[in-house]
This record gives C-alpha cells, sequence and structure tokens, in this order.
C-alpha cells in the first residue's frame, strides 16, 4: 500500500477511535448486550454473506468458481445449473462474468468494447456493503466504448485523460456481477468474444507510469457457514471493518456494537465469554435471523432490496439483508425487476408435489422491454433445481412456448411431468420445497412503479 501522509494517517485513527470507542463487553448489562448483538447481526448479514462469495471466489483454491485472486476477470460462456453454487439463486438468463477489486494500491480501470445492438449486458458494482454502486453497460453507460476508472476511499490521485467516467466506492473491496445475453448455443462464440473484451488494467498500467508498492496481504479468515450464522459472525465483520472506513451516519452504532467486541481487526473468541453473557449473545443472533427470515418470507418484489446507500433509504439495512437472503447481488430496479412467490393461498411454503399455475391473462404479460423469464430453486438452499428437461427457467425466449387464447399464457409448476400437450410450458418443480424468481429486464414504467405485478400463483387439486 502507498505510504499516505501522516495527517491522513491521523485522521484515519481518530475516525476509528471514534467509531469504535465505549465500554468493555463486560461493562453493559445482559439485556443490552442481547440488544446490540441482535442489532450487529442484522448489519452483518449482507457483508458476510457478500463475504462467502468474495472469500471462495477470490481466495479458495478449491472452491468451482475459483476467480484466480483479484484484478481480473472469470467468464462463463453458459448460463447456470445446478452444479453452480457461487450464489444464491443464480439467474439462467445470461452468463456471468465474475471479478473482484483490490482498490488499495491504485484504482483500476475497466476497458469496455463497443457493443452494437440488441445484444444487451450489464457490469453490476457492488462494494463490501452490497450496495450497487456503480453501474456500467448498455442501460447506464450505452453502447459505444469508454475506460472507466474505479478507485477506493482513501485515493487523492489525478483522473488521467482518457477516463469516460470515475466511480468511487465506499469499500477498499469491490465487485462487479457482469451479465451478458447468450441467445443459444449457436450465439456462445459471440459472447465470448465480447467478454474477452471486457479488460481490468491497474491505473498505473493504464497511464504508463511505475506501480506503487503493492498492499499488505490479508489474512482472510475461511469460510464457515455455521460459525457465520451465529455469534462467530463478530469475527468475520471484524475481518471485514479494516477495509470499510465508517460512513459519518454510523459512527454512532459502530460505538454501539463495539460494547460487544466488534471492531477494525479485533479478534473474538466466543469461548473466552461467560456463560450468560454468550447465551445473551447467542440469543440476541437467534431472534434477529427468526425475525430477518420471517420478513423474508412475505416478500414478494425485489424493487427496494438493491442500490446505492441512499437508494435503499433509512431502512437500508433491512433492505439490504432482505437482498442478500433472498438472491444476493439483484440489480437495482432501473435495470431489472424480481418478483417472487414463497407461499401458497394457505400461508405455507410452496410444495413441487402440488400442481401449480401462473396465469397471465391476456394483455397482462410482463411489461419488459428486453426479456423476461421465471426460474425455479429449491429450498432451503435456494439452488437450481435438477431435472430430466435440463429446464431450469422459462420465459419468453423459451422455444416453443404456447400462447393461449386471446394472448394468454399458462406456466404449470411442478414436479410431475404434465403431459406432452403442457410440456412446452412446464417449469419443473422439486417434489418437495420450492420458490421462484420472476427477472423482469428493461422494465417498463408498469413494472417500476408497481401499477403491473406478478398474478398470483393457482393450485390445480
Amino acid at each position: 500500500m502507498p505510504l499516505l501522509p501522516s495527517r491522513t494517517l491521523c485522521a484515519i485513527a481518530l475516525a476509528c477511535l471514534a467509531a469504535f470507542g465505549g465500554a468493555r463487553a463486560d461493562e453493559i448489562s445482559l439485556a443490552e448486550a442481547q440488544s446490540i448483538a441482535k442489532e450487529a447481526w442484522l448489519y452483518a448479514y449482507a457483508p458476510i454473506q457478500g463475504y462467502q462469495t468474495m472469500y471462495n471466489q477470490s481466495q479458495n483454491k478449491e472452491f468451482s468458481g475459483y476467480v484466480g485472486g483479484f484484478n481480473r476477470f472469470r467468464h462463463y460462456s453458459r448460463s447456470s445449473t445446478p452444479a453452480d453454487t457461487d450464489i444464491v439463486t443464480p439467474n439462467n438468463d445470461t452468463p456471468y462474468s465474475w471479478a473482484w477489486l483490490d482498490l488499495r494500491a491504485e484504482p483500476m480501470v475497466l476497458a469496455l468494447p463497443a457493443v452494437p445492438g440488441p445484444r444487451y449486458y450489464v457490469n453490476q458494482w457492488f462494494d463490501l456493503y452490497t450496495h450497487n454502486f456503480a453501474y456500467t453497460g448498455v442501460r447506464a453507460t450505452g453502447r459505444a466504448a469508454g475506460h472507466y476508472l474505479f478507485a477506493g476511499p482513501t485515493w487523492k490521485g489525478a483522473v488521467p485523460e482518457g477516463i469516460t467516467q470515475v466511480f468511487r466506492a465506499e469499500t477498499e473491496f469491490v465487485g462487479t456481477l457482469t451479465r451478458t445475453q447468450l441467445d443459444g448455443p449457436e450465439d456462445i462464440p459471440a459472447v465470448q468474444g465480447i467478454q474477452a473484451a471486457f479488460q481490468l488494467i491497474p491505473l498505473s498500467t493504464f497511464t504508463g507510469k511505475p506501480a506503487p508498492a503493492a498492499a499488505a496481504e490479508v489474512a482472510w479468515p475461511a469460510w464457515d457457514a455455521k460459525k457465520a450464522e451465529g455469534i462467530g459472525f463478530i469475527s468475520y465483520l471484524n475481518a471485514l471493518l479494516p477495509f470499510m472506513p465508517p460512513v459519518p451516519s454510523e459512527r454512532e452504532v459502530l460505538a454501539r456494537f463495539a460494547k460487544i467486541g466488534i471492531a477494525p481487526g479485533k479478534a473474538f473468541v466466543p469461548e473466552q465469554l461467560e456463560p450468560a453473557r454468550r447465551q445473551a449473545y447467542e440469543a440476541g443472533v437467534e431472534e434477529a435471523a427468526k425475525e430477518l427470515k420471517a420478513i423474508a418470507l412475505k416478500q414478494t418484489d425485489s424493487k427496494t432490496f438493491f442500490g446505492t446507500r441512499e437508494a435503499l433509504g433509512a431502512n437500508y439495512i433491512m433492505e439490504r439483508s432482505l437482498g442478500a437472503m433472498l438472491g444476493i447481488y439483484g440489480n437495482t430496479k432501473e435495470e431489472a425487476v424480481y418478483a417472487s412467490q414463497q407461499t401458497g393461498p394457505d400461508g405455507k411454503v410452496l410444495d413441487g408435489s402440488k400442481h401449480w399455475v401462473l396465469r397471465f391473462e391476456p394483455g397482462q404479460l410482463p411489461p419488459a422491454d428486453l426479456f423476461w423469464s421465471i426460474t425455479m430453486y429449491k429450498l432451503p438452499e435456494r439452488l437450481l433445481v435438477d431435472n430430466p428437461m435440463g429446464r431450469y427457467s422459462i420465459g419468453d425466449r423459451t422455444p416453443g412456448l404456447r400462447l393461449g387464447e386471446g394472448g394468454s399464457l399458462e406456466i404449470y409448476i411442478q414436479s410431475e411431468d404434465p403431459g406432452p400437450e403442457k410440456a412446452s410450458n412446464w417449469l419443473p418443480a422439486p417434489a418437495g420445497p420450492f420458490f421462484f424468481v420472476a427477472r423482469f429486464y428493461g422494465p417498463k414504467p408498469g413494472l417500476i412503479d408497481g401499477t403491473w405485478n406478478l398474478p398470483p400463483l393457482l393450485e390445480k387439486k
């Protein structure tokens, strides 16, 4: 990491002291400890779920989705299958390109090619909070070639000539989930050509200047889902906080969290807590997790879950947590709208052993300018469902999809084969709990403002 002026170092130190000061864990009541643990778990939920993806893709060489480290792309030229477990609720519409950027030493420059219509692609950029802080691609920046500079929160350099636009991140590490439209197997070479033209270039290389000193290696903690879901979440949050400089609006809440051992880089050993205090922490975590799951079960669309910190509004911690639970790294509503149903008319989780129909009345097909799809996921894993057809989603690009009288459309959702007359409109489900996500790319105003909504799922006895 390049040396910072002493005044900058002092300012950072003072900011951290101000944000993470406060009483020791053994100086607060058990009731307060439980309350803080509940609040902190919800705060940390989305960043830690994002850490799972970043760690596996950038550090875990045994992981099938390993990208190869930071500051490089890994491209996929096929749609997702049940074997893909990088993230929950993967889409089956657009092959992914993943990259994670380490912005500590210097900014990175994204070079984008010219992409003629009607091909769709989008580079969605998120920080360690999982906020969508930047977009490049067809909707946001157009189809022309360009160079986009991504800088971390402490960078103070000058923007060189040749940069189309600058994006500043709140965190030192950021990621992209890039999606490129694929129109069938014969289209794979064209998609691969576009993906190969997405280039990540260190700023020093872009300007032809000597590279700065490399940033220090980070001892990233190995991912353990059970640990992250319990009070061990504090260890993961403490590992992330050094790269998430406190924003002014969160100084007070971070000082409160410090009372239970939350601070940048601080070791957290649950075994060292006295039993009653540890029980208070665990009770707070259990309460937070239960409440989040209950709220998530009632959600039917994603419009408030994804975006910048400002766009998510005053309740941004809950909104990003719901997004992380239901489908992390979803697009901002202007890019795509997502809708879902998770329960039937009886309020119970949907069951694929029953026969369900999703019916669009004449003139009520999804109002999307680009395309739309409905993708099936098994529960509790929230991953794609293996089936003999190899069909994981259905939509307006599905070959042979049949419209009914007057332009209506019925989609059959069940585990049992519905027979040859309905096979073209069948979305296979598991013989057990499931949910689905409808994705609408290039949403028209009716989707964004809520005047058009996904019709309710009907059970056929």
